[in-house]
This record gives structure tokens, C-alpha cells and sequence, in this order.
């Protein structure tokens, strides 16, 4: 069987936007079944900050591959080890924090990419194949294909050496953490605030010449994103599923209250 393509890198080769969001609650199937509902192209399955099991990483692979959504794990630094396992259970990408360095680019390339590139070892790898494994050397050079190695830039020290980790062959995209930048900048929250301004277009300009692709989580002001989204920011982050969750609850319980309210005024009158 041929190998299942990843809908998420795809549409960036065809120059489209990927969206997708974070996932640290739903725990299950459910999850990327409802991402596909809603129009969305990948999940990033949160393992820095979630309580996810392998087993529940997998299962969340394992549902997605079938039904257009692009499986991704973030994992933590320390734990690049994490990460070559989700690959092995079904995730087409992976998402690492804190890349500050080009020596922190050259070990996600080490830890996640196959021979020549890097040291990934060779697993059971059947998911993304239906089972259906083809030889060795076949089955590394397409999974390696579908892949996507995402360096996540969450301080000043990664903005400053955003071009060396760029120039890191193996490396796919250059992703914004706004959240942890604006911090770090100390400006938390600003996140239009022109010292944010300025990093975004830098690294925007520095993927274009290396040919990654910049991806941005953190911003949910329209206008904010839609700037953002002008400096080819192609592969952007929604929000996350208790984010969705909380806002449409809250929004139809002041409905719900507002409803309550004007018949209390009526039964009173």
C-alpha cells in the first residue's frame, strides 16, 4: 500500500494554509475526528504540557491518518526520544520547544530523520502503510518525505539565530511560540507590540530564503493574525481544545442567563 500522505504538508507544498490546533484534553479518537468536522488539517498532540500516555498518543495517530488530519506531537527538548516513538505509532510530524540554537536544530534532524540526515532508528513504521511495509530502504526515504520537523522559536536567543537554524537541511519550518516570545521579550500578552512586530517578519524573511515554512500559535486577535498571516505565516495554530471548549460554553451560557433574565422580567411584570 502506498504510504498515506500528510494532508497538513501537502497543502503547504501547494502553497496553501495548514490550520490546526493543540490538543491536551481530549484524549481520544474523538479528536481529530472533530478537527476534520470543523475544517481543520492537523492536531498538535501536547506531550510538554498534556498528560498523554504513548498509548493515548497512538490512538489519536491511529484515528487521524484516516480521515485527512496530520497527526503531530509536541514533545519537550529533553525528551526527543518521545518523539521518534510517536513517529513509529502513527505521527507525521513532530513539534519541539525552545529550539535556541543551531546545535538544538542539528539534534531534532539527529533524533527524527533517517540516515544519511540523522540516527533515527528503524521501527515497525506499518501505519503509515497500511501494514502493507514496503523494503527498508523504500519505506525510510518516503516516510522521511512526510514528515515534518518543526523547530519552535519561544525566546530572543531563537529570533537571533533563526537564520543558522534554518540553514539546518532536515529542519521544515520555523514555528512562533508567541505566547513564550512575548514573555521572554519581556512584553507578555503584546502580542502586536512592534518588538513582535519585528521577530515575525525577520524569521518570515529568513524562511523565505531557506525555503522553510513559518508557522505561528499563540495569536488570536483577528486583525493581529491576519498581519501575522501577510508574512506567510502558512501553517498557524487556532487555538487548543479546552481554549474552543470554554469559549463556546461560556458564550451559550450568558445566551442561556440573558434568556433566563428576560423571563424573569416578564413573569415578575
Amino acid at each position: 500500500m502506498p504510504i498515506v500522505l500528510n494532508p497538513a504538508l501537502q497543502r503547504l507544498r501547494n502553497k496553501q494554509i495548514a490550520l490546526g490546533f493543540g490538543v491536551s484534553q481530549l484524549r481520544g479518537a474523538i479528536a481529530p475526528q472533530l478537527a476534520s468536522a470543523a475544517g481543520y488539517h492537523w492536531l498538535s498532540i501536547d506531550t510538554e504540557h498534556g498528560a498523554f500516555t504513548l498509548g493515548e498518543v497512538a490512538q489519536i495517530c491511529i484515528a487521524a491518518l484516516p480521515v485527512g488530519i496530520t497527526p503531530i506531537v509536541r514533545v519537550r527538548p529533553q525528551a526527543l526520544d518521545e518523539g521518534a516513538r510517536a513517529l513509529d505509532n502513527g505521527a507525521q510530524g513532530v513539534i519541539v520547544p525552545n529550539v535556541n540554537t543551531v546545535e538544538d536544530a542539528r539534534r531534532l534532524v539527529e533524533a527524527f530523520r533517517y540516515p544519511d540526515r540523522g540516527t533515527r532508528n528503524w521501527g515497525p513504521n506499518g501505519l503509515q502503510f497500511g501494514w502493507d511495509i514496503p523494503p527498508v530502504a523504500q519505506a525510510q526515504q518516503e516516510m522521511d518525505r512526510e514528515v515534518l520537523v518543526i523547530a519552535m522559536l519561544e525566546t530572543a536567543q531563537g529570533i537571533a539565530n533563526a537564520d543558522a537554524i534554518a540553514s539546518v537541511a532536515g529542519i521544515d519550518m520555523l514555528f512562533i511560540g508567541a505566547v513564550d516570545l512575548s514573555i521572554d521579550l519581556g512584553i507578555p500578552g503584546q502580542f502586536g507590540h512592534e518588538h513582535m512586530r519585528k521577530a515575525f517578519r525577520d524569521v518570515s524573511g529568513i524562511c523565505q530564503r531557506h525555503g522553510k515554512y513559518l508557522g505561528m500559535g499563540g495569536v488570536y486577535d483577528e486583525e493581529i493574525t491576519r498581519s501575522y498571516m501577510a508574512m506567510n505565516a502558512t501553517f498557524v495554530a487556532g487555538g487548543s481544545d479546552q481554549a474552543f471548549l470554554l469559549a463556546e460554553a461560556r458564550k451559550r451560557a450568558r445566551f442561556l442567563e440573558q434568556c433566563g433574565a428576560s423571563g424573569e422580567s416578564r413573569r415578575s411584570a
